[in-house]
């Protein structure tokens, strides 16, 4: 991770399924074990089946402090966006990690805070997966990429490309996916940052960055 060259606000956007939070839960525990103090933000009020807050016990390990909508984990409805997150995000003493909701309507809740976002040093990450329905290809990828932008008022910096099939994604599958990346990239012009790996395709894919998968999409 430490060749991202990481900024103190890390937001993490992107489509539906294309490993928001399993980027999001990696950074972060990589920012920890750096030494630093560090603080997750979910802001995904979207989608409740994969949140960071699911993952309270891991971040709480590791010492990373865990910021999710005050109704996240319950059966209630409208979530609340806790009063906090204003604060940490000006607190230079923290490095923050924000998990966005999927596409624009999910990043909508992120445009709450682009001044305070803005103000500080920050990178908006877009996480690529050119296997994942409605970003095979990557003029369609291009199009969410500038709905994120518009929704949130903020504007990506990096392309990361997350492209995998789950359980089934094979060191070809990955290899295959860097000119889809690349093409996007040169769309948008936002540059592409990195690849990713599971850990354990890491040797069989030297130049893709692994990481470990918490978050099993099907």
């Amino acid at each position: 991770m430490n060749a991202l060259q990481t900024k103190r606000i890390s937001v993490v956007t992107g489509h539906y399924g294309s490993g928001k939070t399993n980027f999001s839960v990696n950074l972060a525990l990589w920012l920890a074990r750096q030494g630093k103090r560090v603080c997750v933000v979910d802001l995904d009020t979207v989608n409740p089946y994969f949140r960071t807050a699911d993952y309270e016990q891991l971040f709480a390990s590791q010492g990373v402090e865990l910021i999710v909508p005050e109704f996240a984990n319950t059966n209630l409805d409208l979530p609340v966006l806790s009063s906090r997150i204003g604060a940490v995000l000006q607190d230079e003493s923290v490095d923050v990690v924000v998990d966005a909701g999927g596409d624009d309507a999910g990043a909508a809740v992120l445009g709450c805070y682009a001044q305070q976002i803005l103000s500080q040093p920050h990178e908006v990450y877009y996480l690529y997966n050119s296997y994942r329905y409605h970003t095979e290809h990557p003029d369609e990828a291009a199009e969410i990429l500038r709905a994120i932008e518009a929704a949130s008022r903020l504007k990506v910096t990096k392309i990361i490309n997350n492209s995998n099939l789950g359980g089934q994604t094979q060191p070809r599958d990955l290899i295959d996916s860097v000119e889809p990346a690349q093409k996007l990239a040169a769309l948008t012009g936002v540059p592409l940052a990195a690849s990713l790996v599971k850990a354990s395709l890491a040797k069989e894919v030297p130049q893709a960055y692994p990481i470990e998968v918490f978050v099993k999409i099907i």
